[in-house]
């Protein structure tokens, strides 16, 4: 009875072809991009919002039955962080997506949490701007989204991950007013860092409804180097090698022997599928810097042992080797019904043990994993194909998804870099963070979310 009255409510503040409520409609907005075999509870109903009045309306109303808010970009984040676990209200921002603001002369750009990523990135790359966070769901991922999952990308190690670029937001309280953390400008220090709290904190303590970001100049010139490797002990250790000539590439990123092979197989570009692993390096700055850089990473890469050598010498060259790079879970799900991914982060020192040990474990569980990711940052994601009706399976993954946590823990890392903890991680953050660090947080949620609305349950 009280979800009806609440329904009622939300359809004379919004309108009602933005109240969904059907079984049908409410189902489409079950699941994410999380590894759920089933599905155990939809959202009672969901809503879109066109403005941020719309938002605190929305928010006074759940806040007022004690309904459960979750907040929904894309739906692309693979930690169950949109689930409506105990039902309640779905929040899509998928209307609120413009563009309010570029600002060349600031070098900002002020968005609603609807905008996609890689939509921002080609609007102010055509005013000489960039905006380097990106995540590899870029062409769907929104800037809501990366907000509360900090997403990062294989630009992080020279460039930064999303909280590096986020100036100030609006937020909605869970009491539905509406909370500013920052200002328009590069530097800020006055009080207490606010918007740091949010960013990452997976709609548990606020829902942005403005961001504003930083920008940069674009550089004016970028190159893709791809370095084959006939063992994966050369390849993590070249990406060191690499850093040490001064050079700060774009990005380090990784592929193993089973990701090349996949992504090959299904999107056939030229890799070399004999080869144990890959390292993918972009290289920009001036063109008078590139080739200069282009040899000294390329002769270092030899010295490392690498076997075989590609270098973009086209946009569209460059652009293939990222398409094979962001394809590799899509490659993956061909395999088998389902395909999961994950995120675990080392000190880069420990990076050859971890992928080492990560083959390992999935071996000793008959499972196959195609390994990428962004190492130079010390940051790995097996993705496992696998056949979710297949009971043993599974529970063979679960076995296996406990044991890279418990090495990576070992390494001196994290189980999480760039996806977060949503409700897949929750029962292992505890294994990386202190009791009384977890203590901090509840106390922190409470006092910013007294009726436990906003996303209730999830990260801890």
């Amino acid at each position: 009875m009280l979800m009806n009255k609440a329904i009622t409510e939300l359809e004379k503040a919004l309108t009602p072809q933005n109240v969904l409520h059907e079984i049908e409609e409410r189902y489409a907005y079950s699941q994410d991009a999380s590894d759920t075999p089933e599905i155990h509870s939809l959202p009672d109903v969901v809503v879109f919002a066109e403005t941020i009045e719309q938002v605190q309306e929305i928010v006074r109303i759940a806040n007022k039955y004690h309904t459960p808010i979750i907040c929904r970009g894309a739906g692309t984040n693979t930690v169950g962080a949109c689930i409506a676990e105990h039902g309640g209200i779905v929040l899509n921002f998928s209307k609120m997506n413009k563009i309010l603001e570029i600002n060349r002369e600031n070098m900002t750009a002020r968005v609603q949490p609807g905008v996609i990523v890689g939509e921002l990135q080609n609007q102010v790359e055509r005013m000489g701007l960039y905006y380097p966070p990106d995540p590899s769901n870029l062409a769907v991922s929104t800037i809501g989204g990366s907000i509360a999952q900090n997403s990062a990308g294989a630009r992080t190690f020279k460039y930064g991950a999303t909280k590096d670029y986020v100036l100030d937001m609006l937020v909605v309280t869970a009491s539905g007013e509406l909370l500013r953390t920052g200002s328009n400008t590069i530097k800020n220090a006055t009080g207490y860092n606010l918007g740091s709290l949010f960013i990452g904190s997976e709609g548990t303590l606020g829902i942005v409804v403005e961001a504003t970001l930083k920008l940069i100049p674009k550089p004016q010139c970028s190159k893709v180097i791809m370095a084959y490797f006939d063992n994966l002990e050369d390849a993590t250790s070249a990406v060191t090698s690499v850093i040490e000539q001064q050079i700060a590439p774009a990005t380090l990123d990784f592929m193993d022997k089973n990701a090349i092979q996949t992504v090959e197989k299904f999107n056939p570009i030229g890799l070399l599928t004999n080869k144990e692993a890959a390292l993918i390096i972009e290289i920009d700055g001036f063109k008078s810097s590139i080739e200069e850089q282009k040899d000294i990473i390329i002769n270092t890469l030899k010295r490392c042992n690498s076997s075989a050598i590609q270098f973009s010498a086209t946009e569209r060259e460059a652009e293939q080797i990222w398409q094979a790079r962001r394809s590799s879970m899509g490659a993956c799900a061909k395999l088998k019904p389902n395909v999961t991914t994950d995120d675990v982060i080392v000190p880069r020192e420990n990076l050859p043990k971890l992928v080492k040990g990560i083959q390992e474990i999935c071996d000793n569980r008959n499972l196959t994993v195609c390994m990428v990711g962004h190492v130079g940052d010390g940051s790995v994601h097996p993705q496992i194909p696998l056949d979710f009706n297949n009971k043993k399976e599974y529970e063979n993954y679960k076995l296996a998804k406990a044991e890279i946590y418990e090495l990576t823990i070992r390494l001196g890392g994290t189980i999480s870099g760039e996806h977060g903890i949503g409700r897949e991680k929750r029962e292992h953050i505890s294994k990386v963070v202190s009791s009384n660090a977890l203590n901090y947080m509840r106390e922190i949620k409470k006092v910013f979310d007294p009726n436990n609305i906003l996303n209730p349950f999830k990260i801890f």
